[in-house]
């Protein structure tokens, strides 16, 4: 049976730096994961920091095909980020990003950009 072509292997480094990521959060990113595990937004299920690729995705929900970035100043006008977005749309994902401060001083309304997008609007 020929294997799945979404689920090729992921190389062992990045494994281990998604591990170390999770182990490791950014405030925003450990306040985010605090509002999406356990299903708690609308019974979604949520990962964090998961390889794909040649990628580490911050937040995903493979039901609805949606990857959260939760971004640093670094990230700002990033051409690796426009790549890497292609790339995860051409897989059938949609991107949603929101910055440090947004999930940390606005998380109600990042949240409700997430239902929203969760929703397909």
């Amino acid at each position: 049976m020929p294997q799945d072509p979404s689920h090729r292997p992921v190389p062992r480094p990045l494994r281990q730096f998604a591990k170390n990521m999770r182990r490791e959060p950014t405030d925003a990113e450990a306040a985010m994961w605090r509002l999406l595990r356990d299903r708690r937004l609308s019974t979604f299920k949520f990962r964090r920091q998961v390889p794909f690729r040649n990628y580490i995705l911050d937040f995903v929900c493979f039901e609805k095909r949606l990857v959260i970035e939760i971004d640093g100043s670094q990230h700002a006008e990033s051409q690796r980020d426009v790549a890497r977005d292609a790339a995860l749309s051409a897989e059938g994902f949609s991107i949603a990003r929101y910055w440090n401060n947004e999930v940390l001083q606005q998380p109600t309304s990042v949240l409700e950009d997430v239902l929203a997008k969760l929703a397909g609007r």
